[in-house]
């Protein structure tokens, strides 16, 4: 079977006959495409259209007696090397993410052994309508990839986040999705340590002291890693995020509970400090619930003693520091200067700077500048896990060279 074959599910949205067009592109750069069209999907482009474009069978009737003669939906199902959701409609999320197959497409993605891509185009209140936001993490989670659809005016006329991404981005997706498919593991066998997330130090039995950390972008920098085989190690703050697959996560609240994870997991060859650890924690919590109104006399006054500088610590160890160091500045102003004075402040070998005056720490889009030995490299605003993946093969690239060392992934 060819490594140049994807299975192309067409959802029933306006951007469908988009699909028309994305079986051309893929054609030009020789993948082959075939292509399950859905109810819906028909009311937009026809069988005979995907047909002829693709130079295969559409199918569409999971109960289509010829169909299983000839293929049979596990095998359709197992024919390809990516099964491609496009358009990924809100209710075919909603499918996967809970597991329904009452159609050819729901019960595809059900039976499938390979990888899945999904590629979503809604309207912008469906897009972030929380139902839908929870399937996308429940399919991550799962080890799909949900790309982030592009913002721009709808069909409907609104204008937010939802409208399918551009034909030629989707191909290269696809593109480099066989490539990681395919092509060597250039991690293969390094260890990889990150931390992701917030984390949240107690101040009594029901506040804590945190931050707005979501942990998104340490979870897809875990998922990037493992895709180019590294064995991943993830420790991980408080967050609404499902454990990446292939990815093993230890669960911690705090900045030191974070401290001792790392380094019990050590050694690594490389260690990515993603998660925003509180700088500051009290000095002695309370057992009890503080009153904040006891007959006048106003709040409690609160001491403080400072956390662990985990980035410092793991940087600065003489046996076990990794090969490569890598942490994150969060900046609201002069983020450059600010990240450069913290690269030489904490020893580490590159620091992955960004600017989150915005909605980046919830949000699903970033950019940043790597600051390097090098100098200073300025990445255009992507989403969240094309930021992960080209930071994974940038990483990948600094290990490729001759007599490098690797620390034992088992």
């Amino acid at each position: 079977m060819s490594s140049n074959r994807i299975l192309l599910i067409i959802g029933g949205g306006i951007a469908a006959y988009k699909s028309l067009e994305l079986i051309r592109a893929l054609a030009k750069r020789g993948v082959a495409t075939r292509c399950i069209l859905t109810n819906g999907g028909s009311h937009f482009v026809t069988p005979l259209s995907v047909s002829a474009l693709s130079g295969d069978k559409c199918y569409g009737d999971l109960f289509s007696l010829d169909d299983e003669a000839e293929m049979g939906h596990i095998e359709l199902s197992r024919s390809a090397d990516l099964v491609v959701v496009c358009p990924a409609t809100a209710d075919l999320l909603a499918k996967a993410a809970g597991g329904h197959a009452n159609d050819l497409a729901s019960t595809t993605l059900m039976a499938t052994d390979k990888p899945v891509l999904m590629v979503p185009a809604m309207n912008v209140r469906m897009w972030e309508h929380a139902a839908t936001q929870r399937n996308v993490a429940t399919l991550r989670g799962d080890g799909v990839d949900v790309m982030e659809p592009d913002t721009g005016t709808m069909a409907c006329g609104e204008f937010g986040p939802g409208r399918l991404p551009e034909v030629d981005v989707i191909a290269d997706r696809i593109e480099a999705s066989l490539e990681r498919l395919t092509g060597p593991k250039p991690l293969k066998g390094r260890h990889a340590l990150l931390t992701a997330g917030p984390t949240r130090e107690p101040l009594d039995p029901v506040r804590y002291l945190s931050n707005h950390s979501s942990g998104k972008q340490g979870y897809a920098i875990a998922r990037a890693l493992a895709d180019l085989g590294a064995r991943v190690t993830l420790v991980s703050g408080p967050v609404a995020l499902p454990a990446p697959r292939g990815v093993d996560v230890v669960q911690v609240e705090t900045g030191r509970q974070m401290l001792a994870a790392c380094e019990a997991a050590l050694p690594a060859d490389v260690f990515i400090s993603v998660a925003a650890v509180a700088d500051w924690r009290p000095s002695s919590p309370a057992d009890r619930k503080l009153k904040l109104k006891d007959e006048g006399k106003g709040p409690p006054a609160l001491s403080l003693t400072e956390n662990p500088d985990i980035l410092l610590t793991i940087s600065g160890m003489a046996e076990s520091r990794p090969e490569l160091v890598i942490g994150f500045a969060a900046e609201t102003d002069m983020v450059e200067e600010n990240a450069q004075r913290k690269r030489a402040r904490k020893g580490c070998d590159w620091i992955v700077a960004n600017d989150v005056s915005g909605d980046v720490m919830g949000g699903s889009e970033n950019e940043i500048a790597l600051v390097t030995e090098a100098g200073v490299e300025n990445w255009p605003r992507m989403g969240k896990d094309a930021v992960a993946r080209q930071l994974a093969e940038r990483i990948a690239r600094k290990f490729s060279g001759p007599g490098k060392q690797k620390i034992a992934a088992e």
